[in-house]
């Protein structure tokens, strides 16, 4: 069935822009810069069903503000590549150290956002994170780019990661994402805004019928409803 696109109109785009105005005007002053958030309540679904439940990856337009952080497991043949590019990288040899330590492994998944995976250990790296990755939803993912050939590149894929976005909506019938910080600009917000609603819709069996209602948050305040 052919997709409609819908998108996110002028009327809108104005109403992110002063419930971002209000959000800011109404938090009380951090010591810390709060994230951006959005909320889509959904309707019309039943994930009990799995071809209803909702699962991508949104390239962004703009970064999220707080850099995304990526780990790379890989074997020798990408260490060099690996080691200028990401911000960890840990080597085949030294999987048994976190297959010995689930509390390691724990700790490695919450601290990267993103794991780059080598294609031809796949399995070892299955076989070693899969139990403490898996349920965290951060195993090397092939439809985000994770899993590369030995002699990838990976500063295009290590730019890109930092625009995207996993969007999952599999036990509530809500998505929530962080969409940026306060440092971004408000036109980047309202972009990242609009691009992940539109390409949300395209994942949905009804489109845009399918959204509830969206809503903004900071990080310390409570929602306020957009549309």
């Amino acid at each position: 069935m052919e997709r409609r696109r819908v998108k996110v109109n002028d009327l809108e785009k104005a109403k992110i822009a002063d419930v971002l105005k209000q959000l800011k005007a109404d938090s009380k002053k951090r010591a810390f810069k709060q994230n951006v958030e959005v909320i889509f309540t959904l309707q019309g679904l039943n994930l009990k069903k799995t071809e209803e439940q909702i699962e991508f990856f949104a390239a962004l337009p703009h970064v999220r503000g707080r850099a995304v952080k990526v780990c790379a497991l890989i074997g020798p043949e990408l260490k060099e590549e690996a080691t200028k590019v990401c911000d960890k990288v840990i080597l085949q040899q030294e999987f048994v150290e976190y297959a010995a330590d689930k509390k390691k492994a724990k700790k490695l998944a919450t601290e990267y956002d993103f794991f780059i995976a080598q294609a031809n250990i796949m399995a070892q790296i299955a076989a070693t994170f899969g139990k403490i990755f898996g349920p965290r939803g951060k195993m090397p993912n092939p439809k985000a780019g994770c899993v590369v050939p030995p002699k990838a590149g990976l500063k295009p894929l290590y730019d890109k990661l930092q625009k995207t976005l996993k969007v999952s909506a599999k036990l509530q019938l809500q998505v929530q994402c962080r969409i940026a910080s306060e440092e971004n600009s408000e036109a980047e917000i309202v972009d990242n805004i609009e691009s992940l609603h539109n390409q949300l819709v395209q994942h949905l069996p009804l489109h845009d019928a399918n959204i509830k209602a969206t809503y903004m948050k900071l990080t310390m305040s409570k929602p306020i409803k957009v549309v």
